[in-house]
């Protein structure tokens, strides 16, 4: 059976749609609702996000998101991967690294410097993934802030 990989169109909201649902499945994501295909659409048009989807039989069988960061360090953006999922009955058959493969294709089209991708410590599958398809491991701490509370005014 042939895998084929592709990055989304400004046309296709279907394979998004298929490709969210594959994320939400794939990551076990608690009470999740797909957002509407309108807001899809828009995410489609944009610049700076990259949707790229491997298909079997034309069915979305793994994807990956990607944005496009402009550098102020550098004339050439960076892109963070996002996400990457593969169905579970598709992994270890190379479609993962399909995929990697597609986005760094794009990023040398495009004349980006490199992408990266993070990943938790306590993921070990991703974390072997990665580092089997040639990605360097670099030690950071990341950090999240809740942006759901009202924010106290800045103190200058």
């Amino acid at each position: 059976m042939t895998i084929s990989s592709q990055k989304l169109g400004s046309d296709q909201v279907n394979e998004l749609v298929a490709l969210v649902q594959l994320y939400a499945d794939v990551f076990e994501t608690e009470n999740f609702s797909l957002p509407e295909p309108d807001y899809l659409q828009t995410l489609l048009a944009k610049e700076n996000i990259a949707f790229f989807v491997a298909l079997a039989n034309e069915q979305v069988i793994g994807g990956l998101t990607a944005y496009v960061l402009p550098s102020v360090y550098f004339t050439s953006s960076e892109v963070y991967l996002y996400d990457l999922a593969v169905k579970p009955e598709w992994q270890r058959k190379g479609v993962g690294k399909q995929l990697l493969e597609a986005l760094r294709h794009y990023c040398f089209e495009h004349g980006y410097r490199e992408f990266f991708v993070q990943a938790d410590l306590e993921d070990q599958h991703a974390v072997d993934f990665y580092r089997a398809t040639g990605g360097v491991p670099e030690e950071v701490i990341h950090f999240s802030y809740s942006a759901q509370e009202r924010p106290t005014e800045p103190g200058f």
